[in-house]
């Protein structure tokens, strides 16, 4: 399984994202990597992982980001039903903000 075939590179080579979180969640995971929260190998097992669970037939990017999940409660990072209440609350402030504007969390979130 070529788990590359879909991500999407522009004439440069350079990865193209779809989204604006899908950019942010490439680039923690490469810094938290590069902090020693995990391995590289141990972050392609996790994303290998998930990408052959695709009963959802989610996007690349979301299982990147359940991935990148999995390994910070894996390693203690963060317990999942942090990464859960943070999901729903930037979900909740995404469907709040108008149109252009920026999204913000409630401060007591963060």
């Amino acid at each position: 399984m070529d788990v590359f075939a879909d991500l999407p590179f522009d004439r440069n080579g350079d990865p193209v994202f779809g989204a604006p979180w899908e950019a942010r969640v490439f680039a923690m995971t490469v810094k938290a990597h590069e902090a020693g929260v995990f391995s590289w190998r141990e972050w392609t097992d996790a994303l290998g992982a998930e990408l052959a669970n695709d009963g959802e037939n989610a996007g690349y990017y979301d299982h990147w980001l359940a991935a990148f999940e999995t390994l910070l409660t894996a390693k203690g990072v963060a317990a999942g039903g942090q990464l859960a209440a943070l999901r729903d609350a930037w979900e909740e402030a995404a469907h709040a903000t108008p149109h252009g504007q920026p999204i913000e969390l409630d401060k007591g979130l963060i």
